[in-house]
């Protein structure tokens, strides 16, 4: 399966939307802000960024559409003027993601966006330049060292492509205690390969002393534990419509998800492996699965809130192999959300995320 082709969230402003149902990543991208600001602060002092004079270059990889795509933005520019009072450097930033991504979402929010971030700034005269760069961020797409910082939240985990010989992980879409040992060697050296490549990358288009902000989706320890996945969840619901003949057996058995969930360890041996960054900070924490958890009379069905925000996730990629009907895709995911409940209520699961800084060496 080709990701640049197929993978991307759902677009639009529907109820099935990414913007509209991204609710668990935006908790995620607030729970990290602080470190994001303390990074972007410390390249500020490092780089004597001086007043009204120069301009700071940002990339948001990963970005998606919706309320998500700004909110980091905007955090980053008021860190960027309560550092240099109302003088700030000219700003630039850059908006990436692969092309079926729904920028147009994005791009007819900007103009008020910047309007705003100018009062906020007290400085009407306040240059902000933000564009869209469609592509994949496994290859090159800045010119050498031509960025200050970078951030790229809930992204990491997906995967260039499938992992090649999956063959034998027949009634599996991902990691799963029943798949063959090859399987997890074939995730694991797909993982090396695309991180690997990722910091080559970043590390030419970055100055020297240049910083980036990871989020990745991770796990608690070394062993991939399938009370931590709700992927073997979305399996049995997709095994029950095979076995009912409502979708293809064959196509199932050739399904399998282009992700991967490193740890912390994992994460920390690819960095210093291919040597060009130093790790100022590495952060293993966790989160409700069920997004609206603590907020009165919005909790619900955890398994419900859930599958709303997986379908935003994983309704195209799912849809475009099996070739499904709207009817049975929402079938697939009316399904997902029964089992997602009776999980959630027999594991208590958490979401498992890494958070990453780190700096460019000379």
């Amino acid at each position: 399966m080709e990701m640049a082709n197929v993978l991307h969230m759902n677009g639009s402003l529907e109820d099935t939307s990414y913007a509209m149902n991204s609710l668990l990543q935006r908790k995620g991208i607030s729970k990290t802000l602080p470190i994001t600001k303390e990074t972007v602060v410390r390249l500020m002092r490092s780089w004597s960024f001086p007043k009204g004079k120069g301009k700071l270059v940002m990339a948001d990889l990963g970005c998606a559409s919706g309320p998500n795509t700004l909110l980091l933005v905007s955090e980053v520019i008021k860190a960027v003027s309560r550092e240099l009072g109302q003088e700030c450097p000219e700003l630039q930033i850059f908006l990436n993601d692969l092309p079926g991504n729904d920028f147009n979402n994005v791009f007819t929010s900007i103009q008020g966006f910047k309007e705003n971030m100018k009062k906020e700034m007290g400085d009407p005269n306040s240059l902000i330049s933000i564009a869209g760069v469609p592509g994949s961020f496994y290859d090159r797409l800045f010119l050498t060292d031509s960025l200050h910082f970078i951030h790229s939240s809930y992204s990491l985990h997906w995967r260039s492509q499938v992992p090649e010989g999956l063959e034998e992980n027949k009634g599996n879409i991902y990691l799963a205690s029943s798949s063959p040992p090859g399987v997890l060697e074939a995730y694991c050296k797909q993982f090396q390969t695309d991180f690997s490549s990722f910091l080559k990358f970043r590390s030419q288009e970055l100055v020297t002393g240049g910083r980036m902000v990871l989020t990745i989706p991770g796990r608690r320890g070394e062993q991939h534990s399938e009370k931590e996945c709700c992927y073997l969840v979305m399996s049995m619901a997709l095994n029950q419509m095979a076995t009912e003949g409502l979708i293809d057996q064959q196509k199932l058995d050739s399904f399998n998800l282009p992700l991967y969930m490193p740890s912390a360890m994992e994460v920390e041996t690819e960095v210093r492996k291919q040597g060009s960054f130093a790790i100022e900070h590495l952060e293993l924490w966790d989160m409700d699965w069920n997004v609206y958890e603590g907020e009165a009379n919005l909790a619900g069905d955890g398994g419900y809130n859930l599958s709303k925000c997986m379908k935003a996730v994983f309704d195209p990629v799912i849809a475009h192999h099996f070739h499904l009907s709207r009817e049975i895709t929402d079938e697939v995911f009316r399904r997902y959300a029964l089992l997602l409940s009776d999980w959630m209520a027999k594991e208590s699961p958490v979401f498992m995320s890494l958070t990453v800084s780190l700096t460019k060496r000379h």
